[in-house]
């Protein structure tokens, strides 16, 4: 077995990244799941659009843990920590989706970045009301996309992704969302 020096490596060409690719992203390899190739081309463009949502909406939830301040924060601390074991365990399960359909599941940071329709939060701290409005802000729109992408797959007879759409990623968000603004409702004064 050769072994490449610092040096040899350092002179050796980069392979372009497209070179060993198995299956370009975007293509589906049929599999005996009983469905169309269209109809997994579609479900997985929807399950692929809220994999991207998902993981920002995860991300926020870790930014948001590590950066909560006031009065609160132990208690946002640890629901932020908890909703966000939540959201990983949906990646996972839009991910293998993606996969048993034949699909490939986006991954990497710039992928999600450039499909999420969620809006990037700033760098910065921001106080705990805000945190909490801009994560339920992404919690709708995950929620009405999810909604309209369940009924999609309901009518293309994608029995499967309808059923993570709803029994996953719909249950999951609206009650991380009712938690959510249970907080918001009590942060925001009372006026007369």
């Amino acid at each position: 077995m050769a072994i490449t020096t610092a040096k040899e490596a350092a002179v050796t060409p980069d392979l372009d990244q497209h070179d060993h690719e198995t299956q370009k992203y975007g293509e589906i390899v049929k599999l005996p799941n009983g469905l169309s190739e269209k109809v997994c081309k579609e479900s997985v463009a929807l399950l692929n659009q809220c994999l991207a949502d998902t993981i920002t909406l995860r991300d926020m939830y870790k930014k948001h843990h590590w950066q909560v301040v006031g009065p609160t924060f132990n208690q946002l601390h640890l629901m932020y920590d908890q909703h966000y074991e939540g959201q990983v365990l949906l990646v996972d399960i839009l991910a293998e989706r993606i996969q048993l359909l034949g699909g490939i599941a986006l991954a990497m940071a710039a992928d999600i970045a450039e499909t999420t329709k969620i809006k990037r939060p700033p760098r910065g701290r921001e106080p705990a009301a805000v945190q909490i409005k801009r994560l339920a802000e992404a919690h709708e729109l995950i929620i009405i996309e999810a909604r309209a992408a369940a009924e999609k797959a309901d009518k293309a007879g994608d029995s499967g992704s309808n059923d993570v759409f709803v029994s996953n990623v719909l249950r999951t968000n609206e009650l991380q969302v009712w938690f959510l603004t249970e907080h918001l409702v009590a942060a925001s004064p009372v006026t007369s």
